[in-house]
Parts: C-alpha cells; structure tokens; sequence
C-alpha cells in the first residue's frame, strides 16, 4: 500500500509543477484519483491522504463500494467517468456527485427526471468524441454546443464542462485544444481533460480536472 501513497503524492508533485508550468495558478486543476477495478481496501490509503475526489467508470461497480466509504468520509466527490445507460440514471443520481458522461438526448432527458424526483442535483458535464471515433461515446465535436443548449434550454440541466478521452493513438494536444475551444463556445467553465499518460499535457491546455488512475493505483 505504500506504493499506491508514494505514486499519489507523485502525481500530485507533476500536477502542481505542469500548474506552474503553464502559469496556472496553485490549485486551479482538480485530481479525481480514478479507483475503478479497485475495492476499499485499496482506496483507503489514499483517502487518509486527505484525497477526496474519486472516479469510477461504473455505476453497479461504484455501488458496491462507495456508500460505506463516504459514510466513513462524508466529503468524499465522486465522479461517473464511464458510459452512463439511461436505466441507471437513478442509481446514478443517487450515488454520483459529478456525472461525467452526458452525451445524448435520452441520458439528459432521463438525468432532468431523476433530479426532479430525487431532489438531488449531480454536477454535469457533457461529454465530447474529439476523434469522432465509432466506438467511443460521446457527442460528435459539431454537434456539442447545440447539444449544451438543448441540455439548458429543454431539460432545464446545468451543466457544469466538457469532458474527452482523445483516441489512444493519437497527440492529444489538438483535441484537448478543440475541448477548450467548444468549452468557450458552450459557455462552460471546467474541462475534465487528461489520463495518467497525459495530465501533464492536458494542464498546459487548460483542464480544470484531470482524471489519473493507473499513474496513482497501478494496472489491474
């Protein structure tokens, strides 16, 4: 376990030096620690660090164990990063602080219903496929400032940023420029951008947020 501490605060050292880097401000970027594939045991660690901020890639996966740690650590922010079927919308709002992954009407129309029934208001960002790739979710780049509005206009949600996940391939500088470009467009102020390959770079081009998990945990 003293790995898993050891990487986090190394992490946490390249955020605030790629902060500097760009001449961002000390703590202008967020890191969600992504604990997907891991259990508790794993994730305690971490949070005796003072990390508060998770992300998980699935909801049934996140349910199993994080209603006994944010019992045990009531500030806990937890992030859905992952793909989000409308029929989990409800357990989603239940569960979920910041969602992630908006990417089609149905999800919005679905999110706008559980938040009126349940009373309680997740944090939304919408998600971008910047590399218009088939398998990937995510609102093509053309049609996501539309989409923000309808989101607005429609189903009455706020939505918080933009999020991307550049294809594996690629130099991921162009598409977290496009992000921050439909970001300004859309009107939204927080960019979830950057993985434990790219953070660094993702910072330079101005993500709010950064999402690390194998940098930090290691690989399943």
């Amino acid at each position: 376990m003293g790995d898993t501490v050891q990487q986090f605060f190394a992490v946490k050292a390249k955020i605030a030096a790629a902060e500097q880097e760009a001449g961002r401000e000390a703590g202008a970027v967020t890191l969600v620690a992504v604990s997907k594939t891991f259990d508790a045991a794993d994730i305690k660690p971490v949070l005796e660090t003072g990390q508060r901020v998770f992300g998980e890639n699935r909801v049934q996966e996140a349910q199993g164990k994080w209603p006994d740690l944010k019992a045990a650590f009531p500030d806990i922010e937890l992030h859905l990063i992952g793909p989000l079927q409308s029929n989990k919308a409800k357990e989603a709002v239940a569960l979920f602080d910041v969602i992630e992954t908006v990417d089609r009407e149905k999800i919005a129309a679905e999110l706008a219903k559980e938040i009126a029934r349940q009373g309680r208001a997740p944090r939304l960002y919408v998600q971008v496929n910047t590399g218009s790739e088939p398998q990937k979710t995510g609102i093509e780049p053309r049609d996501a400032v539309a989409f923000v509005t309808r989101c607005r206009d429609v189903h009455v949600l706020a939505i918080e940023g933009l999020m991307c996940i550049p294809p594996a391939d690629e130099n991921p500088g162009p598409h977290f420029a496009l992000l921050e470009k439909l970001a300004r467009e859309a009107g939204v102020a927080k960019l979830s951008m950057g993985m434990s390959g790219d953070y660094e770079t993702a910072i330079a081009f101005g993500a709010t947020s950064v999402r690390v998990g194998s940098a930090i945990f290691g690989s399943r």
